[in-house]
């Protein structure tokens, strides 16, 4: 199986990208249905409870950035190889890789225990939604290792091109995380740390499929031998010159975050935050279809740039770029078309029925900018591809932190139109970075066919 999967990453482009994209899709969306589900079971607790969820959210987005980010550095550094017929290259990056995971899920569960009461304070939680916050973070940043095995393992994965497996792995977390979340919550009444902790669980099971696979079946491409472990600062630094700038866009994000709750916060108060965060969730769960392409579209990248194809690197950009925008078309109808039925979902009892005409009114807003990032998201992970992890970082900070805060200040504070402002900015700042981002990709490709052609004539 395993060199099935890289013989597809060797080929023709198109048909990498969406075979390999379509079990991606799967796995992220149900990685997404984690949100969602916490989302449902936690509205019956109230209004406290889903404004506090919503201000760990960024804290949420480091700590999983970060093993999505290194997963990521591992993804592209074992294509690179495997495009390049270094099997031993490939196993050494994914050895390396799991060690990496390991020193830093001890680290940052440290760093993010300490910081995260002065961060949630800062972002505006106070009274009964500091208390809820504290419930649900402080368990996810203790299980922060299971985060960053299950979704650093799936980078190694995906790096082969063994898509299938990861999603398989995501079937059994999300299964237990079904089936976890109402036990935990009501019937043992955890309430908001219950949510965390069936999340945390789930992930443990995810990351210990992956691990049997790697480690004790010994089934995959890539040979891992820890026993002979060697630790070599060439092969970690190919892995971290992506993993950490690909780490560093979700924390981007996650302090684009944190300016979006602050003016949120300040205009709507409670009311606004709850509206936010549930809205935010399905936007996100919109996200990850364009997400998964993107990630498609990095390990074919790289499989390619490895064997200094680039006629397949730029097939590859330009087909993830069409396809992600045909998805994101189709996503945006759906959320601004059914945002009032979609808005039930966090919103069907008494104390939280009043939500229902803003998370509406945040869905038909910013889903707009969901268009436009269907041509920027597959620019970003392309970078990561070709092992240029600071540019796609550059482009999260033009995106996010330039471009949409700038906006969803002018909007909703300057301009004093509200939430409504602050949507508008969410949409009008995603759209013009993409139509950047996607422009400067394609320079990128051209700039690189010289170099690629006469080092393959070599």
């Amino acid at each position: 199986m395993a060199n099935k999967n890289v013989e597809l990453m060797r080929g023709e482009p198109e048909i990498a990208v969406r075979k390999l994209a379509i079990p991606i899709m799967i796995s992220m969306l149900l990685t997404a249905s984690y949100n969602i589900v916490d989302g449902i079971w936690v509205a019956g607790l109230g209004q406290a409870a889903i404004a506090g969820i919503g201000f760990v959210t960024p804290i949420f987005m480091i700590l999983n950035g970060f093993s999505v980010g290194l997963g990521n550095g591992a993804t592209s550094s074992i294509s690179r190889a495997v495009g390049a017929r270094n099997h031993e290259g490939a196993s050494k990056s994914a050895t390396h890789s799991l060690f990496i995971f390991l020193i830093a899920s001890v680290a940052l569960t440290l760093i993010l225990l300490v910081i995260q009461e002065p961060l949630l304070k800062t972002y505006g939680a106070s009274g009964q939604s500091l208390v809820e916050a504290m419930k649900y973070g402080t368990p996810l940043f203790l299980g922060l290792f299971a985060f960053m095995f299950a979704n650093g393992g799936s980078g190694i994965l995906r790096g082969e091109g063994d898509m299938k497996r990861a999603m398989y792995a995501m079937i059994v977390s999300v299964v237990l995380n079904f089936i976890l979340d109402p036990l935990f919550i009501y019937v043992l009444g955890l309430g908001s740390a219950g949510a965390s902790l069936a999340t945390i669980v789930s992930s443990v099971g995810s990351a210990s499929v992956i691990m049997y696979w790697i480690l004790i079946k010994k089934d995959t491409y890539v040979d891992v031998n820890l026993k002979g472990f060697q630790f070599e600062h060439a092969i970690a630094r190919d892995i971290l010159k992506v993993g950490i700038p690909a780490s560093l866009d979700m924390f981007m994000m996650s302090l684009a975050m944190s300016f979006y709750l602050m003016f949120i916060s300040s205009i709507g108060g409670e009311y606004g935050i709850a509206a936010f965060t549930s809205g935010q969730r399905l936007y996100l769960f919109g996200i990850m279809p364009l997400t998964a392409i993107g990630s498609a579209v990095a390990a074919v990248s790289g499989s390619a740039f490895g064997a200094r194809n680039w006629e397949y690197l730029s097939r590859t950009h330009a087909f993830g770029t069409k396809f992600a925008t045909l998805v994101a078309l189709a996503i945006m109808l759906i959320l601004v078309i059914f945002a009032p039925q979609l808005a039930l979902i966090f919103a069907y009892t008494p104390d939280t029925a009043p939500l229902i005409p803003e998370i509406t009114n945040f869905l038909r807003i910013a889903s707009f900018g969901l268009l436009l990032v269907g041509i920027g998201m597959p620019s970003s992970f392309f970078y990561q591809g070709i092992g240029r992890g600071t540019t796609s970082l550059a482009w999260t900070i033009i995106r996010e932190l330039i471009f949409t805060v700038s906006f969803t200040y002018l909007f909703g504070i300057v301009f004093n139109w509200g939430l409504t402002g602050i949507w508008i900015g969410l949409a009008v700042g995603r759209i013009i970075a993409s139509i950047l981002n996607y422009t400067y990709a394609r320079y990128t490709i051209r700039k690189l066919k010289p170099v690629m052609e006469g080092q393959s004539d070599q």
